[in-house]
């Protein structure tokens, strides 16, 4: 007899590992439940899309290139990507914050980590269902121990 735990712990296998050379930020996500997306590749991101389409998780990173602080990004995200939304969770750290809640019937979590000095952003994000919390969730937790924010090419800002 399989349970709900049982069934949300067999989408958690097939892990795959996105490493980008020119930024070095590291994630895993599990594979069972998302793969590529087939979209216009981005340079230094990365699109995946759930196996049944109803949630995206996205990966990037690039220069800051307008020299923004962390709070200034963060309203400019808040502002532009989640107006309107209802947060439950916003925590906000010396050199990373993330931004979690809803906005009409999608849920969302991203996390933003400066590095080098704030010259590199690095974010993730994973969007999906609100009527799906209980199976996303937990994967959210689980891709957010897998990341790791980069530091350019060597790992020295350079």
């Amino acid at each position: 007899m399989t349970t709900d735990a049982d069934a949300r712990r067999a989408k958690l296998t097939q892990w795959e590992t996105i490493q980008n050379e020119r930024y070095g930020f590291m994630i895993a996500y599990p594979g069972s439940v998302f793969a590529p997306s087939g979209a216009v590749p981005i340079e230094d991101g990365h699109v995946l899309v759930s196996r049944d389409g109803g949630a995206r998780l996205l990966v990037g990173a690039f220069d800051n290139e307008t020299a923004a602080t962390l709070i200034e990004y963060r309203e400019q995200l808040l502002s532009e990507n989640y107006t309107g939304a209802d947060l439950d969770y916003a925590p906000i750290k010396k050199r990373s914050f993330v931004i979690s809640g809803t906005r009409g019937d999608m849920h969302f979590y991203e996390r933003v980590s400066f590095t080098c000095g704030g010259r590199l952003i690095n974010s993730w994000a994973l969007l999906y269902p609100v009527s799906e919390r209980r199976i996303y969730d937990p994967i959210v937790e689980a891709i957010a121990r897998t990341y790791t924010p980069g530091a350019g090419r060597n790992g020295q800002c350079n």
